[in-house]
């Protein structure tokens, strides 16, 4: 009997144990089946959002790229159809389109032609004549003649001598020549519509100042060289060493204008003026000694150019290398027939028919070349070499 009753109690015993078992694991498996359901719920709700933010993020950024999109009028609309602006008139789902426009506008992109007014500054600019014209050094004379005669002594024979009591002077005698300048013509003209005469701002102005000033470039190369005039250079004397041939060391610029100078004391002239190129100048400038001094400071003065008491004038027209010193208010003088003047003509060639206007600049002069040894003329490179020492 004690052996069925221990039997029934192990079966009893197993029997719970098995019912506590699978009690146990069915709350396991609902366990396990919740935590997964809420995992997986967690998780789906942090894919959304994350996929919100990625989402709102793209957007903000694309609205701040065309925020900052720099877009014409013309881009802007073609942009608007190609997003579909009128594709319902295309379709023919409508007959009218409605868009908005929104575009950066430029000068460079939007506007054509002179839209924004310029600032004109009046008259027109123009590079600088010479300051100085060499018919500014001269004596100026009128003539009512095309031929200036001026009579010259051409040659003087001096017989004064210191003679004794009762006895016969020594005779002198003297030549005259009769000389003829005559009157020269320099001029040019412009052929210019009359439309642009009359349309264009201040031309007549322009002209009535341009011009003349460069017809007396041409004068002054005239004045110093031309053969039609009879330049000063053409009959002055040239450069002579004399007794300072050999005998300066380092012979330079300086030195060739002293010596020069001296020529002219010799024969009893005074210098008034040294013309030289620019660029001589200021090489001259530029001198120094043997303690590194510029020369220049013993012999130069002043805001005008100065050496050794005589006026220095800088032109162009004089070649660079080359130099004139001389006494021009006695040596010569220009003579004026008709002033520089400007002209404007209708009545030339086919000007009436082609609707034209001829501009003529023009003046005549003479040119009288009185005392030619008042002049120096030379080249400084060979000045040089005959006063430098052997």
């Amino acid at each position: 009997m004690e052996e069925n009753l221990k039997n029934q109690l192990d079966q009893i015993s197993n029997s719970i144990d098995s019912k506590i078992e699978k009690s146990n694991n069915d709350v396991a498996n609902t366990i396990e089946v919740k935590a997964s359901e809420i995992v997986k719920s967690e998780v789906t709700e942090m894919s959304n959002k994350l996929n919100e933010r990625l989402d709102a993020f793209e957007v903000a950024n694309k609205k701040q790229f065309n925020a900052n999109k720099k877009m014409t009028f013309k881009s802007a609309l073609s942009e608007a159809i190609e997003n579909g602006a009128i594709e319902g008139i295309t379709k023919g789902n409508s007959r009218s389109a409605r868009f908005e426009i929104k575009a950066d506008m430029t000068v460079g992109a939007d506007f054509t032609g002179e839209v924004i007014p310029a600032d004109r500054v009046a008259g027109y600019k123009f590079d600088p004549t010479r300051p100085v014209h060499i018919r500014q050094l001269l004596s100026l004379g009128s003539t009512q003649s095309d031929v200036v005669r001026y009579v010259k002594e051409s040659g003087y024979s001096n017989g004064a001598a210191v003679t004794a009591e009762g006895v016969t002077l020594t005779q002198s005698d003297f030549d005259m020549t009769a000389v003829d300048a005559n009157v020269k013509k320099i001029g040019t003209y412009f052929r210019i519509s009359e439309e642009m005469l009359a349309d264009t701002p201040q031309l007549t102005s322009y002209l009535s100042a341009r011009a003349p000033e460069k017809l007396l470039d041409v004068e002054d190369v005239n004045i110093l060289t031309g053969n039609d005039l009879g330049g000063i250079v053409n009959s002055a004397p040239a450069f002579a060493a004399g007794s300072y041939a050999d005998t300066v060391e380092s012979a330079n610029q300086f030195d060739v204008i002293v010596a020069a100078l001296n020529q002219l004391s010799l024969l009893n002239y005074n210098a008034d003026t040294i013309l030289l190129n620019p660029t001589d100048f200021h090489k001259i400038l530029l001198l120094k000694d043997t303690t590194n001094n510029y020369i220049k400071d013993a012999a130069y003065g002043g805001l005008q150019p100065v050496f050794m008491g005589v006026k220095v004038v800088l032109n162009s027209a004089i070649a660079a290398g080359d130099f004139l010193i001389g006494n021009f208010g006695v040596g010569t003088q220009l003579w004026v027939r008709e002033g520089v003047n400007i002209e404007f003509f209708r009545e030339d060639g086919t000007n009436v028919r082609d609707g034209f206007v001829t501009v003529r600049v023009s003046e005549r002069i003479a040119l009288t070349n009185y005392l030619p040894n008042a002049f120096v003329k030379g080249q400084f490179a060979t000045a040089q070499a005959a006063l430098e020492t052997p």
